[in-house]
């Protein structure tokens, strides 16, 4: 299937006189991805842009995710796993509105059609012929989020983890907040999970927190878990995030706001997770929920609101989101249904579907795709532009850029030292014009590509770019290297 790549054109400038602080300590990135999500490394800038690249609306699946809200997507080796926050048909109303609330499962081989397995767990309308896999279990169902654990050595009954809980509407400071906490979940297969206890409890100071999508993972870069979970701000009432983290999934740390709302500005299911090809990165798609616009679809005037999908990231560590760009990632479009109450969300997980398309999967089914890495390009256009990067330290031997240049276009790389002087024989004059469009092009001099002289050195690179998106960058070791 061939997937045309829209780009929109949204343009965020680094100041040409920015420069590093004097007398920092060069980072040390090793052979990891650095991507252009928020500008760390990124020294100056002459007639380069940043780009925010829009994702594209794959064909609808013939089997698709039915249309429901707080939907995770976990890539399991070949196989995909989703969950979602259903409804039991069994459930009788009562003034516990949450008790119908029950998680269904399916799976997918390709990324896009989707099988619905009949597991046997829980009998439902007279049959156990379903895919539910957790019912009955008032006010912990609203909003269950899985993961699969990698942390080295976890305990194969625990291979899976979740939090869930939502403590009910109103403000909290008055009340006793006992029991309204997040509760964690442990499942050796992803299907048959079992509730352990209140692992982050619900604070007397808070207004209110936890209604939402609280995501949670293991952290390669870390070392620990780590936790995004919803709070209000106060006393400005906004939907807002903050972050926890836990060596065990049994103690947390005093939760640190991130607030990264912009003024008036309600951020809802951040889904806040590490970016597969470079886990020091962590990937935020919030949806923006703007009250009293759009359509209520439900003829509730309180319920009337429009709702978009944002990108923010942040580093391992980090207690801020990076917002270079504050427009909208994916808009609600031109179907009138995605402009009705919370219309937009999008599941947690951003998974590769090809060798070069990442996807990420939409309430209402359907499925968007990028190029790999492309969130955001670094782009100059006919007119030459220049990047320069911030003095680092690498390991490996060869520099790889994902990179589309046009017909005309190019990406020159100059090796600096940490003074800024050019690196005999990777001036910008050496470097071979690299055209094309590839994920791992090999970036290389008048002679060779071979970088292992500088590992470890303190450098920095300049581009020099025509007609060209680069999306990232990073070292790597080359095998059955035949070049001087």
């Amino acid at each position: 299937m061939r997937i045309l790549y829209l780009v929109v054109g949204i343009f965020i400038t680094t100041a040409g006189t920015e420069m590093a602080i004097a007398g920092e300590e060069p980072a040390s990135i090793g052979s990891r991805l650095e991507l252009f999500l928020d500008h760390s490394l990124v020294q100056s800038t002459s007639e380069v842009s940043f780009r925010l690249h829009e994702p594209v609306k794959a064909p609808r699946p013939e089997s698709p995710l039915p249309v429901r809200h707080y939907i995770t997507v976990i890539k399991d080796g070949d196989l995909f796993r989703a969950y979602w926050k259903d409804h039991n048909p069994d459930f009788t109303v009562t003034d516990d509105a949450e008790g119908g609330e029950m998680v269904s499962y399916a799976e997918s081989r390709d990324g896009h059609e989707w099988t619905f397995p009949k597991l046997g767990i829980h009998e439902i309308a007279g049959s156990k012929e379903n895919n539910a896999i957790l019912i009955n279990q008032p006010g912990l169902l609203h909003n269950f989020v899985p993961f699969l654990d990698n942390r080295p050595g976890v305990d194969p009954a625990e291979k899976f983890k979740a939090l869930s809980g939502h403590p009910g509407p109103g403000d909290k400071r008055t009340m006793d907040v006992t029991g309204k906490g997040l509760y964690a979940f442990t499942s050796p297969d992803g299907i048959h999970w079992t509730k352990g206890s209140e692992v982050i409890p619900y604070e007397q100071e808070w207004r209110h927190a936890f209604d939402s999508a609280n995501v949670s993972f293991w952290s390669e870069a870390e070392q620990q878990y780590v936790s995004y979970f919803r709070t209000w701000t106060d006393p400005e009432r906004l939907r807002s995030v903050s972050r926890t983290t836990s060596k065990d999934f049994k103690s947390w740390t005093k939760p640190v706001a991130m607030n990264p709302n912009l003024p008036g500005e309600h951020l809802y299911t951040t889904q806040t997770h590490p970016y597969f090809r470079a886990p020091h990165l962590y990937i935020a798609l919030p949806t923006r929920y703007i009250p009293g616009r759009g359509s209520d679809g439900n003829g509730l005037s309180s319920e009337r609101n429009a709702t978009d999908i944002l990108l923010m990231s942040t580093r391992a560590g980090s207690d801020h989101y990076d917002r270079h760009f504050t427009e909208a990632f994916i808009r609600p479009g031109l179907d009138p249904k995605r402009w009705e109450n919370r219309a937009n969300y999008v599941a947690l997980g951003v998974h590769p579907t090809g060798p070069a398309e990442i996807s990420i999967y939409h309430r209402s089914g359907d499925r968007y795709v990028l190029r790999t890495d492309g969130f955001v390009s670094a782009h100059a256009g006919s007119a030459p532009g220049e990047l320069l990067t911030k003095p680092f330290t690498f390991s490996g031997d060869t520099l790889e850029l994902n990179v589309s240049t046009s017909a005309a276009g190019f990406v020159k790389t100059e090796i600096q030292n940490a003074a800024g002087e050019p690196v005999t024989g990777f001036e910008l004059e050496s470097s071979a014009p690299l055209f094309g469009d590839g994920i791992a092009l090999k970036a290389s001099w008048i002679n060779g590509s071979d970088l292992s002289s500088l590992a470890g050195k303190t450098v920095q690179l300049k581009f020099s770019l025509r007609e060209c998106d680069l999306y990232s960058y990073r070292f790597t070791k080359a095998t059955g290297r035949s070049e001087p």
